[in-house]
């Protein structure tokens, strides 16, 4: 089949875009949907009208957009956009940062919130057990006894300088909760503190 013939085919002409080629293959598709015989010849047709343009365009006889991509041509990369480098932490700092586990942070946690929740009875006994696990947590990472002590003791001056502060917002001068009180808000902040410090430190 002759090039004139498929264009003649399919009722186009060599200046139909690829659209209206598109088109009337579709058109002629659907129109001869009970004739496979003439669908045949509709899709030759067509299929010879597109060899026909790429080897026009190979040649560089049919001008071609910009915004049509060929196989044979690469692609610009996009430029690598360059990644903010991090600042490096100090030794000192990945020797005190912990990336815990799921145990590491959810036993601590069970036991924090029942000392917190004891704290609203008893502060004190609650804070006394709370130094004793955090001690106990953090010694258990890596042996280094004393080194949680002194993590213990920034933690728990921490706890109680931002519970009793917290304690005092919240609790008006001079009123008193059965539940709660200052010493018993700074206890439940504390353990939240002491929690803090066993499972992220070590």
């Amino acid at each position: 089949m002759s090039d004139q013939n498929s264009y003649e085919l399919l009722g186009l002409t060599e200046a139909s875009t690829f659209e209206e080629i598109q088109a009337a293959r579709d058109r002629l598709v659907d129109h001869y949907a009970e004739e496979p015989k003439q669908q045949a010849a509709v899709e030759a047709a067509y299929d010879a009208i597109l060899m026909e343009r790429l080897r026009l365009r190979q040649e560089g006889k049919i001008k071609v957009p910009d915004r049509i991509r060929f196989a044979e041509n690469v692609p610009e990369t996009p430029p690598i956009a360059k990644a903010t480098p991090s600042l490096p932490r100090p030794d000192w700092l990945n020797g005190l940062v912990d990336t815990p586990s799921r145990d590491d942070i959810l036993w601590p946690g069970v036991t924090y919130a029942g000392l917190g929740l004891l704290g609203f009875a008893a502060p004190s006994l609650s804070l006394a057990v709370a130094i004793g696990a955090a001690i106990y947590f953090l010694n258990r990472k890596e042996n280094k006894f004393w080194r949680s002590v002194l993590l213990t003791i920034a933690g728990l001056a921490v706890g109680l300088a931002l519970g009793l502060t917290v304690g005092q917002l919240l609790i008006p001068q001079g009123a008193q909760f059965a539940w709660a009180t200052p010493d018993a808000i700074a206890a439940a902040v504390t353990c939240l503190a002491l929690w803090t410090i066993s499972s992220f430190l070590r």
